[in-house]
């Protein structure tokens, strides 16, 4: 069935749509990785948009219940150059595009993902969407720009759980290591499998847990997890924040270094296309190790000055509500904030993914250290 995406600059790319419906609208972004293709649409940070993969081969591999970062597909939309349904890999449990039809996904393939992808480059991530031919494109349009823009959309109340939710036990005795209480705007299981390797007990909070609820599940440390949408609009969450700085340790990963950011009284602003992929180069200023990272975002934090970007490779330093903070970790791409740990407090944050669900593990000692604020 012939179907066709739209972007809301008018931009029109022609494909194969895989399933019917009436078609779908969201914020059209892409992601450069060559595999983990089930992993990114079940990561609930791409809720509310539509997963244009550079890469021209998705589905080669097949499906698996051990690919899954939450309980369901998260992503509205997903854009291809090439879809396969193949259920030859070992682990394979089932085929691609049938897993995207039962999960209720939109899709569609034969789309020139190259072209599209110069273009959001060129002009920006930006609200669209993927429609059936039979759609006319003005009646399409007007659905595109009745979607919401990402900029102001709080889409964490969408994904955090409606109620608490206890990992490895409900009781000290039941895990040995630390107890991590997480403010959860869209955790993935990766991140919680990296903590339970680690003896953690984890638990988890709605979003909207206010900081009395926090502090009387008595943690060792308070995670804030990623999640979807523009940090801006959580303020509900960063006043819980600013009341557990300097009374728990606190780290932040993705949106949730964002939020910690917002926190202490830094400024989070929009990428132009944001940086999702497994291959971003960082460079960690204490060690001056690079790693290669998995990254999903689309805001970043200023710097000091409030500019966007950090010209030299020096921890250069902020003065914020709790004291100072000092740049920890660099995107050796674009030289954005990816890092930061406090100096009066307890605290540490990065904006890329430590745990790699899907990517490479270069980063994951910063669990190690995230774990070690407990001891602080």
């Amino acid at each position: 069935m012939s179907g066709y995406v739209l972007l809301e600059d008018g931009a029109r790319f022609d494909g194969e749509l895989r399933g019917g419906g009436e078609g779908i609208t969201g914020e059209v972004v892409f992601n450069t990785a060559m595999t983990g293709y089930q992993e990114s649409v079940t990561d609930p940070s791409y809720a509310g948009q539509i997963i244009t993969f550079t890469y021209p081969l998705i589905g080669n591999y097949g499906v698996a219940e051990a690919a899954m970062e939450s309980d369901r597909a998260q992503a509205r939309g997903v854009i291809m150059r090439e879809a396969k349904n193949s259920e030859d890999a070992a682990d394979a449990e089932g085929g691609w595009l049938d897993w995207l039809r039962d999960c209720g996904v939109t899709a569609i393939d034969q789309v020139d993902t190259r072209a599209l992808v110069r273009h959001i480059r060129d002009r920006g991530a930006m609200r669209g969407g993927i429609f059936p031919t039979e759609l006319a494109e003005a009646e399409a349009r007007d659905r595109v720009e009745a979607e919401p823009p990402m900029d102001g959309a709080d889409l964490a109340r969408e994904v955090t759980p409606a109620e608490p939710v206890e990992v490895g036990g409900s009781t000290p005795s039941e895990a040995g290591g630390p107890h991590v209480v997480g403010i959860d705007t869209g955790i993935k299981l990766s991140i919680i499998r990296q903590l339970r390797q680690r003896d953690c007990r984890v638990t988890l909070l709605p979003c909207t847990a206010g900081p009395a609820a926090i502090l009387a599940r008595e943690p060792d440390l308070v995670l804030l997890a990623n999640g979807p949408g523009d940090p801006a609009a959580l303020d509900y969450v960063v006043q819980t924040v600013r009341e557990l700085v300097g009374k728990r340790p606190v780290f932040g990963i993705c949106l949730g270094h964002q939020l910690l950011c917002r926190a202490v009284g830094l400024e989070t602003f929009k990428l132009p296309f944001g940086h999702r992929g497994a291959n971003h180069p960082v460079k960690d200023l204490r060690s001056g190790k690079i790693d290669i990272t998995s990254q999903n975002h689309g805001f970043a934090v200023k710097g000091p000055g409030g500019e966007p970007k950090i010209e030299g490779d020096e921890p250069v330093r902020w003065e914020t509500d709790f004291g100072t903070a000092e740049l920890s970790h660099l995107n050796l791409y674009d030289r954005t904030v990816e890092g930061l740990v406090l100096r009066d407090v307890a605290g540490a944050t990065v904006q890329y993914h430590p745990e790699a669900g899907p990517g490479p593990h270069d980063a994951r000692y910063l669990f190690d250290q995230f774990l070690a604020l407990a001891q602080a």
